[in-house]
């Protein structure tokens, strides 16, 4: 008998197993290597200085200076945590430290424009939301990925 007649599940053959999730490969190896990279200069930079002239530094001078680490620190973490989650009955995107889960009817096209940093979701209601979990700069991975998800949005029941 074919398989259209036993049952079959339309998300199996679209590749990935649900739930599926998406991250960009390059943002995240680059975050790590600046983020270990800021910290052993910052930390070269501030043993350099000497005993005498890191005892001049107030303590709002070395708080001001913990802050800005924090932020170039926090700035990352945001673009590392970015991705793309396929479930079966919603999808979940992360841009930084922002999260909106979308119904699959809400989904109406995937976009990866050659050139494009991300793909971008088209939706029911005019408006585009950015994936950032697909980067553009992933190449081949992230046309696969915009691929996947595409099909992913046509096909799953809704």
């Amino acid at each position: 008998m074919p398989a259209a007649s036993e049952g079959h599940d339309p998300a199996a053959s679209l590749g990935p197993e649900l739930p599926h999730t998406w991250r960009p490969l390059g943002p995240r190896v680059i975050g790590v290597v600046l983020g270990v990279g800021l910290l052993v200069v910052f930390a070269a930079a501030w043993i350099s200085l000497g005993p005498e002239v890191r005892a001049r530094f107030t303590t709002f001078q070395r708080g001001t200076l913990v802050f800005l680490g924090a932020l170039g620190f926090g700035a990352m973490f945001a673009l590392v945590r970015s991705r793309v989650v396929a479930e079966r009955d919603r999808l979940v995107v992360v841009n930084g430290f922002r999260r909106r889960e979308l119904a699959w009817e809400q989904v109406v096209g995937v976009q990866l424009a050659p050139g494009a940093p991300w793909a971008t979701l088209d939706l029911s209601d005019g408006t585009t939301v950015a994936a950032m979990g697909i980067q553009g700069s992933d190449g081949g991975r992230a046309r696969l990925a915009a691929r996947q998800l595409r099909a992913l949005a046509a096909e799953l029941p809704r």
